[in-house]
């Protein structure tokens, strides 16, 4: 089976941005909501009797937002996908991520009680072979193997050019 064919099967499907490529053509890609984006982080801040710490807003080529929610002497780091309400956790800020996802923490609910879906550290290191890639265009594709990137979290959370 060829990776453009449609999975039925398939355990996520990438829509439409899910890469932050777009052709103008297609017009602009949807946007997460910022300030729900905050009310969740908060939200999530109180749940886990913590505070809210450093928020950096997506800029290119980052396809995510980056938060912080500090509790006790530990730090969680929270990645908003930019065009798709996705949640996931990280132990480090990085430009990029291809496998270096953490479970969600006992808190996480707060973001899917806010309408975002929480993904967890088996979704995003999912094959992309496991994965409906049929919206992926060529040039996604080409940005995807020269970056060498072979899962779910690495196409939704890049800094590629």
């Amino acid at each position: 089976m060829s990776h453009m064919a449609v999975d039925k099967d398939a355990a996520f499907t990438l829509p439409r941005g899910a890469t932050g490529f777009f052709q103008p053509k297609d017009g602009p890609l949807p946007e997460t909501d910022l300030r729900t984006f905050r009310a969740a982080l908060h939200a999530a801040a109180r749940a886990a009797e913590g505070r809210v710490g450093e928020t950096e807003e997506q800029t290119y080529p980052r396809t995510f937002h980056t938060a912080t929610v500090i509790e006790g002497t530990g730090e969680c780091i929270i990645l908003c996908h930019a065009h798709h309400p996705w949640i996931a956790f990280a132990q480090e800020r990085r430009d990029w991520y291809t496998e270096e996802f953490l479970a969600p923490p006992p808190w996480a609910h707060t973001f899917a009680d806010l309408g975002f879906v929480v993904l967890d550290r088996a979704q995003l290191t999912l094959p992309l072979s496991d994965i409906d890639t049929s919206v992926l265009t060529r040039a996604e594709w080409r940005q995807i193997r020269s970056y060498g990137i072979t899962t779910l979290g690495g196409v939704l959370f890049n800094a590629w050019d």
